[in-house]
């Protein structure tokens, strides 16, 4: 039930920017210019190819998207809110801050 709860925590802001959290965009996606980023994020918020191979725990927090030809990463981790430590329970939003960042494959 917990990944469950984590995943849909997650889908949520990832699509919907709704919950508990911040998006990063590196300087390697800011590098390919402002609209390469709107749609890299715009990527990111659709992505729904999750498989047994991509998201092995079922959480949703990975995947890839290709946006003109360039490959984009963007992966979820969990904070306590102060962003000082990991979350001691991700599927818990009081006890947890999602950073989503949008990085190039070499950024990771």
């Amino acid at each position: 039930m917990t990944d469950n709860r984590i995943r849909d925590l997650n889908d949520r802001f990832r699509r919907l920017r709704q919950g508990n959290g911040q998006v990063f965009v590196t300087a390697g996606i800011q590098a390919l210019g402002p609209v390469f980023v709107a749609e890299a994020i715009c990527a990111v918020r659709a992505f729904d190819g999750f498989t047994g191979d991509n998201d092995p725990y079922g959480e949703h927090d990975f995947g890839a998207v290709t946006v003109k030809g360039t490959r984009v990463f963007w992966k979820i981790d969990y904070y306590e809110p102060s962003l000082s430590a990991g979350s001691e329970d991700p599927a818990d939003e009081t006890k947890t801050c999602r950073v989503l960042t949008i990085l190039r494959p070499q950024e990771y």
